[in-house]
């Protein structure tokens, strides 16, 4: 490793990459959830973060539609907020 580094000749990232970048949001997550992957992120040495987006990033990728019964959920949820 070097003492110094000269960075004068660095230049901007052209906005041809800056697309590429993730996009930061803010999600709400069971615990469970997040505990899964926390203890899948140290079993493979990858950050739990980058878990959850490599398999939401599969499931995008090969089409996959969760399997739940969202009928029933929708129902059960407005139901609460009725009555």
């Amino acid at each position: 490793m070097r003492k110094e580094y000269d960075f004068s000749k660095l230049k901007r990232a052209e906005p041809r990459y800056l697309k590429h970048l993730k996009e930061p949001v803010t999600m709400r997550l069971d615990p469970n959830v997040i505990q899964h992957f926390k203890k899948l992120s140290l079993k493979t040495g990858i950050p739990y973060q980058s878990l959850i987006n490599y398999v939401l990033k599969d499931y995008a990728a090969f089409g996959l539609e969760p399997s739940a019964n969202w009928e029933a959920i929708l129902k059960k949820s407005q139901k609460r907020k009725t009555g």
